[in-house]
Order: C-alpha cells, then structure tokens, then sequence
C-alpha cells in the first residue's frame, strides 16, 4: 500500500481533482490579498444591497462586503477543517497502532473507550463538548477531534492487527529485526496510507460540522468571516436577502463536492481488497 499514493499522483483520473484541491488551497492562503473590500469594514448605507459590479454577491446587514467576506471565509473554514482532521488523524492513528500493536490490557481500554464514545450520536456530542467548553474556533475544533478520534483508532488497529500476522513481518522476526523497527519500517508505511485516505474523505464531513457548530453558536465569533457564522447571520433576512445564505451554502457546498471526489478517487486506485476496512470502521460512524 505505500506506493499507492505515488500510483494516485501519476493518475489521469486525478490530476483534476488534486489541481482543483490545490488551487483552493491557494485561494485560502491568498484570499485576503484577493478580496477587493475590506471585511470588517461597515457602511449603514449599504446595508443589504443585492448583487452588483461593485458587491457581486450583496452586502450584509452590516454594509459588508460578502463576496470579500467568503474569499477570506475560505482561510478560516479549511485552517479549522485542517487543524481537525489533522489532531483526529495523528491522536487516533496513535492511539490505535499502540493498541492493535500491543493487545492485551492497553488494547482492551482504548477499544472500550472508543465503544463508550461511538455510543453516542456524534455531531450531538460535540455541540454538547462544545457547549461545556464555551464557544471558540478552538473549542469547536477540540470538541470535533474529541468524538472523531474512535473511529481512526478502531481504524488503525484492525489495520496494525492485519499486517501484524503477515508473512513479511514474521520474515524480519525471523531475521533477528526489532518489534519498535519492525513497527516502525514495515506495518506503519501500510497503515498510514489507509489513514491518508481516511482523513481525506474525512475533510468534508468535518468542514459540514464545524460549520454546524460555528452556525449554532458554538464555533466561529462575529466579526470571523466563517461560513457557518454567516449562515446563522443570514437566516433572519432569507426572504428579503437571500444571497446571505446562499453564498456561504455554496461555498461549503464547494469545499465537500472538491474534497469528497477528491477522496473518491484515491479510493478507487487504493487496493480494494483494503477498501472493506475502510468501510466497516467508517461505517460505525453512520
């Protein structure tokens, strides 16, 4: 599985979707250069104006400009979405291999810590987390990362457990190899390349739910150009302004569609015989 990745970047079927990735990325790292008004700035005699040369996509109930305020949106919402995904990646992928590789006492905790938080419905445990911690972009990514990380750590296990008993690895016991380098140079490069995957498909659902949050109050705080805190902005004015909900919907709607087919198509090059794994443990989130 370690060259699979290096099959995905050389594959016709997924240059577009890389490119289409990257070039969002770039647009969030250069979106405040490329915004042409500022965001904060506020004008009452602008207040809910509809789209325009000047104000393509409107203004606020602010005077704000919202196009400006969804190009910079753009950096907030994929920095929380990284910073998510990347805390449940590592913290989970550790958790797991430890205990897929160490069994016993340490893998029967962790799996029944992960079977205790998996119990529960997980977007109503975060806004709960998230609600004992106070709101904040940091709040809602750490409540996120907190009822996220099970399914990575079931994840990784069963993946350590499988290649645990492959032959190549009873080859370097055999050739006098060390657990920590047999760990280290022969079942992580496989496990990781799964957990890749999985948190690519991942970044989608965690840009919805993160926008949840910021939407009920819990993520985001005014004055941030964060989408979901736009979408709650905009609820009250749908019927006279409905350009405030529909351009930070379409933005999200965006960001899930790019990463979604992105992670679709590194699916789909993977091993499928390694795909059933994917699925299973995803699937105990549904």
């Amino acid at each position: 599985m370690s060259g699979a990745f290096l099959r995905a970047a050389t594959s016709p079927r997924i240059r577009i979707h890389l490119i289409t990735a990257l070039a969002l990325v770039l647009l969030a790292i250069f979106a405040e250069r490329l915004a042409p008004n500022d965001i904060y700035k506020t004008d009452y005699t602008m207040i809910l104006k509809p789209p325009s040369a000047k104000f393509i996509m409107g203004t606020d109930y602010m005077g704000r400009c919202v196009f400006s305020r969804i190009l910079c949106g753009t950096a907030t919402t994929l920095k929380m979405t990284f910073s998510a995904v990347a805390i449940i990646f590592a913290f989970g992928t550790v958790v797991g291999v430890l205990a897929g590789w160490l069994g016993g006492t340490t893998d029967t905790l962790v799996m029944r810590l992960a079977d205790i938080m998996l119990a529960f419905p997980g977007l109503i445990l975060a806004i709960a987390i998230a609600g004992i911690m106070g709101g904040g972009l940091q709040n809602a990514i750490l409540a996120i990362a907190a009822v996220t990380w099970p399914r990575y750590a079931r994840l990784s296990r069963s993946l350590v457990m499988k290649e645990r008993g492959s032959v190549y690895v009873d080859a370097a016991r055999a050739a006098g190899t060390g657990q920590l380098a047999i760990l280290v140079r022969h079942i992580l490069p496989n496990v990781l390349s799964l957990m890749i995957l999985s948190a690519v498909m991942d970044i989608g659902v965690v840009t919805m739910e993160l926008a949840g949050l910021s939407y009920l109050g819990l993520g985001a705080q005014p004055p941030a150009p964060e989408w979901g805190l736009m979408l709650a902005g905009g609820k009250t004015y749908f019927q006279t302004a409905p350009w405030l909900l529909l351009a930070p919907a379409l933005a999200i709607f965006i960001v899930i569609v790019i990463f979604n087919l992105l992670g679709d198509r590194l699916r789909d090059i993977l091993d499928p015989r390694d795909l059933g794994t994917i699925a299973g443990e995803r699937g105990l989130d549904s």
